[in-house]
């Protein structure tokens, strides 16, 4: 099980730790976004210091209908206690957490500032 806590600005941020295949890590405080499907969104500043490969570029669908082409690198993030390596989408916004990497997953949040963010592996 993973923990994070509810911000005074009412997002859902739970710890995450980056890594990159040189064997940089970086902490970063992500929110989590039930309508990004994607695994996680990194500004170009922490893609740099991880010195993150890219990987591939891929048209994607904003919430608002339109359409954008997002470059993507190629990562670990220690999840549920061990190594997951994921796409990071660049784009310069706050670090979200999207669909992708919390499928499987139940995710429970105390809606109130300081609130406990849960997530658990779901049994199968």
């Amino acid at each position: 099980m993973m923990q994070g806590v509810v911000s005074h600005r009412r997002e859902a941020i739970p710890p995450l730790v980056v890594a990159s295949a040189n064997g940089k890590r970086q902490l970063v405080d992500a929110v989590i976004d039930t309508g990004f499907n994607g695994f996680l969104c990194l500004p170009s500043a922490i893609i740099a210091a991880l010195d993150l490969p890219w990987n591939a570029s891929d048209i994607v669908t904003l919430g608002d209908g339109s359409e954008t082409l997002f470059d993507l690198y190629a990562a670990s993030v220690i999840w549920d206690g061990g190594y997951r390596e994921i796409d990071i989408a660049e784009s310069e916004t706050e670090p979200l957490i999207g669909m992708a990497l919390l499928y499987g997953y139940r995710l429970q949040i105390d809606a109130i500032e300081g609130g406990i963010v849960r997530i658990e592996a779901l049994s199968s």
